[in-house]
């Protein structure tokens, strides 16, 4: 009898990240390698990846990386698990693809190259499973499922999906596929729950590309297009609806055009036609009515570069009067009020606001009809909801509940809890190391909770720095106390504060001078707890105060 395991090292309780750990008695197998662009708390951070802490300790187990499809959620965190790990990478085409611009970019794994196409008829075999795929609908070509057959039966893991019966050829679920799966032995369903809360169902692509072509259609003046660079269904739509509108297409961004150049390459994206596309040289040779800026941003959402555009900022495209900004992305609930700040900086620059999720609902992900569908079609004696807050697994586990399946044999795990199926039965067993790394420019990992904690500080109530020159020697200050405060208060504005700040520091260092047992340590903490005292005292603040004290018998700045 096989001993399962199923861990989440990312993808639960939170918007993205996703990574599913499957152990097949001896064999790991990982499914996704996502990353999540970071919210608002999170300063300075460029995006966040999982912990790869509990496969490290298990690396000789690790069989490989298995792709559901070519998002940042879930092939954004390859290249730095690709520098732990030298295990092969399974995808679809145009998902290895993607995989490869990332991992490409990266120096220390461009070298990588280890990569294997599959389809959904692709059987992999190993010692303990046979991993298989089938195929699923999303907002970008070539997503499938993936399904672990081991000897106690399948585990299955949708990726992002939903159902819509007018996709087109390459969009469509392989629901025979789907089916099939489930008239075997099913043991464990992980599904997505992004949309889980939703109380409207999506309407169908095909609805969707005719709610824009009528925007372009009926839009007099230049239109720009906010979209997410790796939305390539939206950006198909988009390419078909300029060109019966009799528009041309400007990219703003090399990402956007690196992945439509890939996706047309690989015959993903249908161009309508040859001189559809055209550069910044040649834009100004078409009125505004035949043009169609397509926006897609640097990371996950372009609603910030919009602001750089109401703003004169952007370096190649700027909002001007009578522009229509059309927002064909569904933004994230966290940046519900980055879109608003955005759109009243569109309007006082003399654009228009229109977003796609105004009248309709046009999501990647599967609502709850959808959901309960899929389960029905799967028949999974237990199941786990995955890939969304907990509020969304919640939901989705009353799904599960409401078409047939026990709660008792429905898991909400959080990251690197185990769920376990061993002698007959599934349950939480226990818990490995699982979090949160967080990228900071070059840095991976070297930004922890505390630094984080001092720069949400700083960025509320600014750094208070009080520089003193000492001679213990002499037993006297030799200069200063001199007090620098940056965005804590406005110093001209402030003298009395800040005279009586140089008062409180020069008394305590006084005081410390003449203590028989001097110790620096002291003497920085005490100047810390009167100087946090009287500014709290007097403004209600609590500023980081750094102390620097030096001393002349010493060319080592002590701090």
């Amino acid at each position: 009898m096989s001993n399962i395991k199923i861990i989440p090292l990312g993808g639960v309780r939170e918007n993205g990240k996703n990574m599913y750990v499957v152990e097949v008695d001896e064999e790991i197998f990982v499914l996704d390698c996502g990353l999540m662009y970071p919210e608002t708390e999170l300063l300075g951070i460029d995006i966040v990846i999982p912990d790869f802490s509990y496969l490290e300790e298990n690396r000789d187990r690790v069989t490989g990386v298995f792709l559901t499809h070519g998002h940042e959620d879930a092939i954004g965190a390859l290249p730095y698990f690709l520098q732990k790990f030298d295990v092969p990478v399974f995808g679809t085409e145009l998902t290895i693809a993607l995989a490869k611009l990332f991992v490409e970019k990266d120096s220390q794994v461009s070298h990588f190259d280890d990569y294997h196409i599959v389809d959904e008829d692709t059987e992999i075999e190993f010692e303990h499973a046979v991993l298989g795929f089938f195929r699923t609908t999303h907002t970008i070509p070539d997503s499938v499922g993936v399904t672990l057959k081991t000897a106690e039966g399948s585990i299955v893991y949708t990726g992002d999906f939903k159902f819509d019966q007018s996709a087109t050829p390459a969009y469509q679920t392989d629901l025979a596929k789907i089916s099939d799966i489930g008239k075997s032995k099913v043991l464990a369903l992980l599904s997505d729950s992004s949309d889980a809360e939703s109380s409207i169902e999506n309407m169908s692509d095909y609805k969707v590309a005719e709610q824009v072509e009528d925007t372009f259609r009926n839009t007099k003046e230049r239109i720009i297009v906010a979209s997410v660079a790796s939305n390539i269904l939206r950006i198909q739509q988009v390419m078909d609806a300029a060109y019966k509108s009799g528009r041309k297409i400007f990219f703003t961004g090399k990402k956007v055009e690196e992945i439509v150049e890939l996706a047309m390459k690989l015959k993903k994206i249908h161009l309508p036609n040859e001189d559809l596309i055209v550069s910044i040289e040649d834009i100004e040779k078409y009125p505004d009515n035949e043009i169609v800026v397509l926006e897609t941003g640097t990371t996950g959402e372009p609603i910030k570069t919009l602001q750089r555009m109401a703003m004169g900022k952007h370096l190649q495209i700027n909002i001007k009067e009578g522009d229509l900004v059309y927002i064909v992305t569904s933004p994230s609930v966290s940046m519900e009020v980055t879109v608003n700040k955005t759109k009243n900086m569109i309007y006082r620059a003399g654009g228009e606001v229109k977003q796609i999720s105004d009248n309709i609902k046009a999501s990647g992900h599967a609502t709850p009809n959808d959901l309960k569908l899929m389960i029905n079609l799967i028949k999974p004696t237990y199941f786990i909801p995955v890939t969304g807050e907990y509020r969304r697994l919640a939901a989705h586990a009353k799904l599960a509940h409401e078409v047939g399946i026990p709660f008792k044999n429905i898991f909400i795990p959080g990251k690197g809890d185990v769920v376990e199926y061993k002698a007959g039965r599934m349950s939480m067993s226990g818990q490995v190391t699982a979090g949160n790394t967080m990228v900071d420019g070059i840095g991976i990992g070297d930004i922890g909770n505390i630094v984080l904690r001092d720069r949400k500080l700083l960025s509320e109530d600014g750094i208070f720095v009080a520089v003193v020159t000492i001679s213990r020697k002499k037993g006297k200050i030799m200069s200063g106390p001199e007090v620098m405060t940056r965005g804590f208060v406005y110093v001209k504005e402030n003298t009395d504060l800040i005279e009586s700040s140089n008062e409180i520091v020069r008394k305590v260092v006084e005081d410390n001078l003449n203590h028989k047992e001097f110790e620096w340590s002291r003497l920085k903490q005490e100047i810390r707890d009167a100087l946090s005292k009287y500014l709290f005292e007097q403004t209600r603040r609590r500023p980081v105060i750094l102390p620097i004290i030096m001393e002349t018998s010493s060319r080592n700045r002590r701090n």
